[in-house]
């Protein structure tokens, strides 16, 4: 029986994780989340959790009170998380914590022995020259699980290293597909949501929307793979059938597809590198009338394009990135910003701050804060 902590554990990745955990009979040990005391406590009961984490000292303290019958430690902030992280029983640590809240997990397993289930891109976008070494350092995998990197590690095993040409990276579109940058200066946070083909978290569904997901993609892809930028493209698939692909030397394009089901790419990672049955539906050809293939309109969704330079200009580039879209998308849903006014100020912020080469994990955090700062002092003005 495989034994998992989960970071993230009442966000939509951490749901289905544990559907997952539960199709398969896998022993959960520790769970970590930030702020949804009810959920992780029904969580805990239901696998019998030994060691729970939340981030917010009052949602922990709540959920101390509701746990006290039972044998689970609950610890919080950002060190029990990490303890989460790092628990003792755990062999591999699935981390679907959404934002750079990811990256202490990600080091934490990694330095204390455990394998990684990686859906948070932000860890890599942030911090890849840190993390990726010390995997490498400690001998141990780091798994995707974002369907387009679990697509394309998956078509990877069709050839060699030295044959790959192309990764090609597929993207829905989001629900703007097509608009145009006037058309979306009055677009509102409930257009944003309205995703054509998965159900996620707010904040990667916006991501989504401006394209900024997949510009992260485009580095996590990097990381990941040891493909430099510009053997990465990326093309829009309105159908989401297609996951990603790859290109070989040959000619050959090997392509991965599947339902929109995010299941598939977390059991994958947590099986790896067996395959196991589900019992759930496959793909029915018979009732895919088409598959479209779009390039990307880049002038009117730049994020692509911005995120690329995180890979040119290395250092905290990515942490000032991402930390200003984080806090820009956080504005945008609150209704402070419009839809537009988000790669406005991404862009301003990573025109304007410091670069630091060869970041430690504490100039990552500087930056954060600052890229978050920057954002919130620009927004009365974008």
């Amino acid at each position: 029986m495989k034994r998992i902590s989960l970071i993230g554990a009442t966000g939509s990745i951490g749901k289905q994780t544990l559907d997952v955990a539960l199709e398969q009979g896998l022993s959960v040990e520790a769970l970590a989340a930030r702020t949804n005391a009810d959920l992780l406590e029904q969580q805990v009961r239901r696998f019998g959790v030994k060691f729970a984490a939340l981030q917010d000292e009052a949602a922990a303290a709540k959920l101390r009170d509701a746990l006290s019958d039972t044998f689970c430690k609950v610890e919080t902030g950002d060190e029990g998380v990490c303890r989460a992280a790092a628990w003792g029983d755990s062999e591999l640590v699935v981390n679907a914590a959404v934002g750079i809240a990811g990256l202490g997990p990600t080091v934490t397993a990694l330095e204390n022995g455990k394998a990684l289930a990686l859906a948070n891109k932000e860890s890599l976008v942030c911090a890849g020259e840190l993390v990726m070494p010390l995997a490498k350092r400690k001998n141990l995998p780091i798994l995707p699980v974002d369907s387009e990197h679990s697509a394309i590690f998956q078509c990877l095993r069709a050839g060699q290293e030295h044959e790959v040409e192309e990764l090609l990276l597929t993207a829905s579109g989001g629900p703007f597909f097509g608009k145009k940058a006037e058309e979306l200066e009055t677009m509102t946070a409930a257009d944003a949501l309205k995703h054509p083909t998965w159900s996620m978290g707010s904040k990667i569904t916006i991501d989504s929307a401006t394209m900024m997901n997949k510009g992260f993609e485009i580095v996590e892809a990097a990381w990941l793979f040891g493909v430099p930028s510009e053997k990465i493209s990326v093309v829009v698939h309105r159908e989401s059938i297609i996951h990603s692909m790859v290109r070989f030397r040959d000619g050959s394009v090997i392509a991965q597809l599947g339902t929109p089901d995010m299941r598939l790419p977390i059991q994958y990672a947590i099986n790896y590198p067996d395959r196991v049955a589900t019992g759930r539906p496959g793909l029915d050809f018979s009732q895919i009338s088409k598959m479209t293939f779009f390039q990307p309109d880049t002038e009117t969704f730049p994020a692509t394009e911005l995120c690329r330079r995180i890979l040119a200009e290395g250092g905290n580039l990515g942490a000032v990135v991402n930390g200003a879209n984080e806090q820009a998308v956080a504005l945008f849903l609150e209704g402070k910003i419009g839809f537009m006014s988000i790669q406005r100020l991404v862009r301003a912020a990573a025109d304007s701050l410091e670069r630091i080469q060869n970041p430690t994990l504490a100039d990552i955090y500087r930056t954060d804060a600052l890229a978050r700062q920057f954002v919130l002092e620009k927004a009365v003005n974008a």
